[in-house]
């Protein structure tokens, strides 16, 4: 092999005599034939494959960032290159990613960040003293004062307590105990993990968990992805999405023919469909899971985006220890907030915390185990959720800039959802609920036969169909209401009234 090297640099180049006599174009071959000395080996077949795969990975599906939004991505590309469409950008109103739409963020949300990024700046006046206090709190609870350093796996310890204080404040003084509370990564993270503990199984004894129609994606994702059993409830569309315990009694008798129900998620307010639970139906769920011994998961994630005067935000957790200790003491709860949401936006950060109430001293200790096998959840995202749970309070210097800003993002929320609502109840062939809260509007679109039949005739989903057309011809990114589950026979679509400013309808979409 030596030879066969040195044989070809000197077959590089121009054909000039070589040393002895020959040109290098001859010593060449000369390297070629010695390197086809040594047969050549077939390739070995790949040990990944589809075939090859864990199932419940292929299983998984996640509409949020799916075919259509992949079919965005080419527009957007062909827009760059300057191929000509019917309008100018794409508009990306299929996730609630705020900031990428043009939310701006708190400024002392940033400002103490930036302090516990870079804690040179703790020296500099440019920034408030409340902020500095934060960022020294935060740090001097870090491993060599550094947001770089690993934190304990349940959370950075004065974090937990300042969510557990948080928490106690909006609850009207329910207590909270910071050993119930685990710091994650962003509010998924805290769904998957508390899912992981909680299936179990096989056969018939297989965990059931019973989700709202329409779901959030995640939902199902790891309901697939952990091989559980997915129990649908379905929410009273008729009813401005409203939740029917009568429907959950359906749901969880058929569902013990299968399968052993013993999650039931609720989001609230609403992802995708934007209702807010009323207290009297709070209450009605939380006798119906201690009455079929149900484990609660409460997403509350848009808990600060209600916007109808005739709702409120309820937090389970307030309403299980308002009904007495019978249930107080009885019924499994985890509950989940997240920086990503809200009037913060802050997404990229992935911060988000998960309590958890009435587990068993002995699951607790596995709960921290499985936490411990991914470290620590981002100590910057923790910071983040820190800052969002122990914001300033009268008498600090930048209370007033921070309470204004953050009553107007959800103003402006609040403004986008009404005038969504309005523009699609326009449109003939569409209907919107109410947006009583959250980011979304589930609207349903009435197609016209030929439009199924033409559907049909490309091998997709009608509203699918719909969507793909919409995009195609408006530049709009939404997604079907098939990726979040619909009652057979109905379409929608999920439109992110809250991430950029709502222009016309979509009424001159021909299909």
């Amino acid at each position: 092999m030596q030879r066969a090297a040195a044989l070809l640099r000197r077959g590089c180049g121009p054909r000039t005599p070589g040393p002895w006599g020959r040109n290098q174009s001859s010593a060449a071959a000369e390297a070629s034939a010695v390197l086809n000395v040594r047969p050549e080996r077939s390739r070995r077949e790949r040990i990944l494959t589809l075939e090859s795969m864990n199932p419940q990975v292929k299983a998984v599906e996640y509409a949020v960032r799916g075919p259509i939004v992949l079919k965005a991505g080419e527009i957007e590309l062909e827009l760059q290159r300057g191929i000509k469409k019917p309008f100018t950008e794409v508009i990306r109103a299929n996730i609630g990613d705020a900031q990428a739409m043009g939310q701006q963020p708190i400024t002392f949300l940033r400002q103490v960040m930036a302090l516990c990024t870079y804690p040179n700046l703790l020296d500099s006046p440019s920034f408030p003293e409340d902020a500095k206090k934060r960022a020294r709190r935060i740090l001097q609870a870090c491993g060599g004062n550094s947001l770089g350093s690993y934190s304990a796996s349940q959370g950075v310890n004065c974090i937990r307590e300042d969510v557990a204080a948080y928490i106690t404040r909006r609850d009207g003084g329910v207590p909270a105990d910071p050993d119930n509370i685990y710091l994650t990564t962003g509010a998924s993270d805290g769904i998957s993990t508390i899912l992981k503990i909680l299936v179990s199984g096989g056969g018939k004894s297989r965990t059931g968990v019973l989700i709202p129609i329409p779901q959030y994606p995640l939902y199902s994702a790891v309901i697939s992805e952990l091989d559980a059993i997915q129990v649908n409830y379905y929410l009273d569309e008729e009813n401005c999405w409203a939740l029917n315990v009568n429907e959950l009694r359906r749901a969880v008798k058929e569902a013990k023919d299968h399968c052993d129900p013993k999650v039931l998620c609720i989001i609230n307010p609403g992802n995708p469909t934007g209702q807010v639970q009323s207290r009297k139906c709070i209450e009605d769920v939380i006798h119906f899971a201690w009455e079929e011994k149900l484990f609660l998961l409460a997403d509350e994630v848009y808990q600060d985006n209600v916007y109808s005067p005739d709702c409120r935000f309820h937090s389970f957790k307030k309403v299980l220890y308002e009904m007495g200790p019978e249930y107080s003491s009885n019924v499994e709860l985890a509950s989940f907030h997240s920086t990503s949401k809200g009037y913060m936006g802050e997404c990229g950060y992935r911060g988000g915390y998960m309590e958890v109430i009435n587990l068993h001293p002995e699951i607790k200790g596995q709960l921290v185990k499985l936490l411990s096998v991914r470290l620590c959840p981002p100590v910057s995202g923790q910071a983040a959720m820190d800052i969002v749970v122990n914001p300033p309070v009268p008498g600090e210097e930048s209370f007033e800039q921070f309470s204004r800003e953050k009553e107007s993002v959800l103003g402006n929320l609040a403004k986008k959802a009404k005038l969504t609502e309005d523009l699609f109840n326009q449109v003939p062939g569409i209907h919107c609920n109410p947006l009583q809260g959250a980011m979304y509007a589930f609207p349903r679109i009435f197609l016209p036969a030929k439009a199924v039949e033409a559907a049909q005739a490309h091998q997709m989903a009608p509203d699918m169909f719909y969507c793909m057309k919409l995009l195609e011809e408006t530049g709009i990114c939404v997604v079907p209401g098939s990726g979040f589950g619909q009652r057979e026979g109905t379409y929608h679509f999920r439109f992110c009234s809250g991430t950029f400013p709502v222009r016309a309808p979509p009424e001159k979409v021909v299909i």
